[in-house]
């Protein structure tokens, strides 16, 4: 099991949940009532984007997840060009994640 937090850009804790190694982070938020933005659950509109702090380093993020965040405007140009990477607090797409064996601190934006 992995501790998942969630805190809001400001530091205010929002929820502290566990979770099995490949559950979806969007719906570990969604479950647990986290005012977490969200509009396709696919990974096209980017509005769950998150920043992730106990990410096992490096990621390996798909064209699509890279592409999003790219035009979300979360990422530059260098790093949506990258197939690895070795941010410390990456952004991510919660639709996009699994969770795994780490605890994480999730940063939800502030809205």
């Amino acid at each position: 099991m992995s501790r998942i937090r969630f805190v809001s850009e400001s530091g205010v804790l929002l929820n502290e949940s566990e979770a099995m190694a490949g559950d979806n982070l969007l719906d570990i938020a969604r479950l647990a009532d986290v005012p977490l933005h969200w509009r396709c659950g696919q990974g096209t509109c980017g509005t769950c984007k998150v920043r992730i702090t106990g990410m096992a380093a490096p990621q390996r993020l798909g064209g699509k997840e890279r592409n999003v965040l790219l035009r979300a405007g979360a990422i530059g140009a260098e790093l949506a060009a990258s197939k690895e990477w070795n941010e410390p607090e990456p952004w991510r797409l919660a639709c996009h994640l699994e969770v795994t064996e780490e605890d994480w601190i999730v940063c939800c934006p502030d809205y």
